[in-house]
């Protein structure tokens, strides 16, 4: 698995990380852990929304296996803070679904992958009534595995296509070799496969490639995922108090930074500044676009964004950033936090649970949480919504009904819900093998570590959630904060579509992210950010925002 380091990661690196370790902390980590388009394909490039969207999404049916013990809000996951017994799992698949067909599956996977043979697939092909064997590739370089084989005319029934891979040719491979599941879950249809029905109407938009409905969804909440995590064990003892301005930020580092005790305030913040200072979300070209008076405007070209690389660069002028961070690909600032030689670090959500759990044997003491993102000014936040779904799998063009029938049988089996029999399956697999119960508590055993494997939920996903029974604090806590975080979150003009590019603009902000890193370091100046945006517009950035303005005309916004 990718490690969590945010300072040495690329954008692309970051969101398979965390993408990864949401699923493995989902399911695939102990909860005890401290013990080429052809003429059919359709649209080449843009998006689908409105009217011709309604007619391809799935119908919308809330699922009421089982009620969360808290409720999404504006935006969060759900949560559960206790442990379910196996007696009381229910069955969220009346009966088995798949016809016993064999289809191959290509996922990406980090780490040593299982055997193709072993008793957890048996398992999970036997209770779901198919034959999948799994081509498990490695995940840090998938996008060359993903174009090889969309290339070739080899490509397996089923292929996960994650977001950060959408680079290149592969978009309009999709819309060219992948099939058109509309037939089988738009509107009422869906109703056949109820956990699929049962995922929200955001991520089903997101998986409209090339003006059809090709994509299963891996849903996910649309609040940022980005925290900035502190050491609430340290805080409390010293006194300090949480910033509520950026201003207020830039004082606590310098109070809290004592370079000859070897004790830094932060990590690189620039994600956290990104989200202090308003600016439009970076994870996704079309999210980076938005409507302000009229005009639609980038998130280079905005204010906000010039003044959070400033803001940044000013916390590493001022010495309160680890010096590691300064060349960027220096170890893991979560080490760093973990170690107390840095109090403050920004990271996914998820790593709220991983280091708390990994923490509790080693230093029992250990306590930490995510603030409240203060706006820049003082007040609330001006935050963004981010994707609600960014990993899909596909069935191959030209499937049979049987065999796209399969593929939706695994995936109606792998989107149930928490709480359900088949959700314990597909996290922990065969209780007694995989796993055993520990106060009241699924831990996998050592064949269980070996052998459970995550990569069942890229096939699909239920609507998210939260469920750590072993810190149940820890749940509330996250799910509040993404409450509080999605009180202050719009959604800008593309949210939640899938756009493709024209291939001539495609690399327009490859060299964005350096400029970004070089200029917070003190490598560059915010003046060379000012000429590269200029340089940006006459290379094609207008050009692209006249693009994007037809598509929006044409198609209207997706936002609220």
């Amino acid at each position: 698995m990718p490690s969590g380091s945010d300072t040495g990661q690329s954008r692309r690196g970051f969101l398979a990380s965390t993408a990864v370790a949401a699923a493995a902390v989902a399911g695939g980590v102990p909860l005890l852990a401290a013990c080429g388009g052809g003429s059919d394909t359709g649209k080449k490039d843009g998006t689908t929304t409105g009217k011709d969207a309604a007619k391809l999404l799935p119908a919308f049916v809330a699922s009421t296996v089982v009620a969360p013990d808290i409720a999404p809000k504006n935006g969060s996951a759900a949560g559960f803070t206790r442990a379910i017994p196996s007696a009381e799992l229910k069955a969220s698949v009346a009966a088995k679904k798949g016809k016993g067909g064999a289809l191959t599956v290509m996922a990406p996977f980090w780490g040593p992958p299982p055997a193709s043979d072993n008793p957890y697939y048996q398992a999970m092909n036997e209770a779901i009534g198919v034959r999948a064997t799994w081509q498990n590739q490695d995940g840090n370089v998938y996008d060359q595995k993903l174009g090889a084989v969309l290339a070739s005319s080899e490509i397996p029934d089923v292929v996960v296509v994650p977001g950060w891979n959408l680079g290149g040719k592969i978009p309009s491979a999709i819309n060219a070799k992948f099939e058109d599941l509309g037939p089988y879950l738009s509107g009422d249809k869906v109703k056949a496969y109820p956990n699929l029905a049962a995922i929200p109407t955001d991520a089903w938009q997101r998986s409209l490639f090339g003006g059809k409905l090709r994509g299963l969804p891996m849903p996910a909440s649309y609040v940022t995922n980005i925290a900035p995590f502190y050491r609430k064990d340290l805080f409390d003892a010293k006194g300090w108090q949480l910033p509520k301005s950026a201003d207020e930020f830039l004082a606590l580092a310098k109070e809290i930074t004592s370079a000859k005790a070897k004790v830094w305030a932060c990590g690189d913040m620039t994600w956290t500044a990104y989200n202090m200072f308003g600016v439009l979300p970076g994870s996704d070209k079309a999210l980076g676009w938005h409507l302000v008076d009229g005009k639609l405007v980038n998130r280079i070209e905005t204010p906000a964004y010039l003044e959070a690389l400033e803001w940044t660069r000013k916390l590493y002028d001022a010495g309160v950033v680890h010096p590691d961070e300064k060349t960027q690909n220096q170890g893991d600032t979560s080490l760093r936090f973990t170690a107390g030689q840095c109090l403050i670090y920004n990271n996914d959500l998820s790593h709220w649970y991983a280091k708390t759990s990994e923490q509790a044997a080693q230093n029992p003491a250990f306590a930490m949480a995510a603030m409240d993102i203060p706006g820049h000014a003082g007040g609330a936040p001006k935050l963004w919504a981010t994707n609600p779904a960014n990993i899909w799998a596909f069935v191959k063009k030209g499937s049979s009904k049987a065999v796209v029938e399969d593929a939706l049988a695994i995936a109606d089996f792998t989107a149930a819900p928490y709480g359900t029999k088949e959700r314990m399956l597909t996290d922990y697999g065969v209780e007694g093998v995989h796993h055993t119960i520990k106060d009241g508590l699924p831990v996998k055993t050592d064949k269980g570590n070996q052998e459970v494997s995550s990569s069942w939920l890229f096939v699909a996903s239920p609507a998210p959630y939260v469920a750590h029974p072993d810190t149940p604090e820890v749940t509330r806590a996250m799910v509040e904060w993404q409450q509080r975080m999605g009180a202050h979150t719009s959604k800008s003009s593309f949210y939640g579509m899938t756009i493709t590019e024209p291939s001539q603009w495609t690399g327009l902000m490859n060299d964005f992210e350096q400029l970004e890193k070089d200029i917070v370091r003190g490598r560059k100046k915010v003046s060379d950010m000012q000429q590269a945006v200029s340089e940006w517009r006459t290379k094609g950035g207008d050009e692209l925002r006249d693009w994007y303005r037809k598509l929006l005309d044409a198609n209207g916004s997706a936002a609220s």
